[in-house]
């Protein structure tokens, strides 16, 4: 049984069909990148992975069961959580207080006003560890807003994992910081996904070729390659689709 599974994968929006029978096999703990010219479907990919769009035709498998066609809520409470291009955290809550929005439901807490928040012992725990995960708890108070940028994509990523996915999907998760700032992301990531399922979409070859275990290459829709690092980059179909227009050392 694999982690994640695409079969068949097709989307068409009208006329024009975007993901074309895409197959794709993930074992659990592997490390996917997800490379492609623009406009390639890999934005799509992953909104039909998560949930925000229906697929025209195929399956999405996580571990084994369906899940394509579901609700975004009930996709992620099955275990996959996603990050998105554009940092999407609550501004006006504190760095402590977005994590707790995100591990009240994986703890078992539902919608109850019967409870006061400073009382949920297991809940509080757990935004600590992740603060400190995620190194932001000397920010502990401040608020979402005021964080740097790079702040705010950590913060976001201890969102993505407050649950306890088991699946994660980052879409282009170092997109907009400085060399400094994406090499310590990349930590970050590889220390907080160890043990999970990761899937990245990531346009800075570095990142891609430092952290990916396979590369999965989408040309108009379907999978052109996938495979490791060094058999990509040898790959002469993908160096002349994609990789050939890019500084990859």
């Amino acid at each position: 049984m694999h982690a994640l599974e695409l079969k068949n994968l097709r989307k068409s929006f009208g006329q024009t069909e975007i993901i074309r029978g895409l197959d794709l096999a993930v074992n659990a703990g592997e490390r996917i990148a997800i490379i492609g010219p623009n406009g390639a479907g890999k934005s799509t990919l992953f909104n039909l992975i998560s949930g925000r769009f229906a697929p025209t035709g195929g399956q999405v498998l996580l571990n084994g069961k369906r899940i394509d066609g579901r609700k975004p809520f009930e996709i992620n409470r099955l275990g996959l959580s996603r990050s998105f291009q554009i940092t999407n955290i609550f501004p006006k809550l504190s760095v402590f207080e977005n994590l707790r929005c995100a591990v009240l439901w994986s703890l078992g807490y539902r919608y109850t006003f019967l409870r006061f928040l400073v009382n949920l012992h297991d809940a509080n725990s757990r935004v600590e560890t992740l603060m400190k995960m995620i190194h932001l708890e000397r920010k502990r108070e401040v608020l979402g807003m005021n964080l740097t940028y790079a702040e705010q994509r950590a913060l976001e990523m201890g969102v993505t994992i407050a649950g306890g996915a088991d699946v994660v999907l980052l879409d282009e998760p170092t997109a907009g910081m400085s060399r400094s700032e994406t090499l310590r992301f990349v930590e970050l990531i590889r220390d907080v996904t160890a043990g999970k399922t990761l899937l990245m979409v990531e346009h800075d070859m570095g990142v891609v070729f430092g952290l990916a275990d396979k590369i999965a290459v989408i040309v108009r829709g379907e999978v052109l390659a996938f495979d490791t690092p060094e058999a990509v980059r040898a790959n002469k179909e993908v160096q002349q689709a994609y990789l050939g227009h890019l500084e990859i050392a």
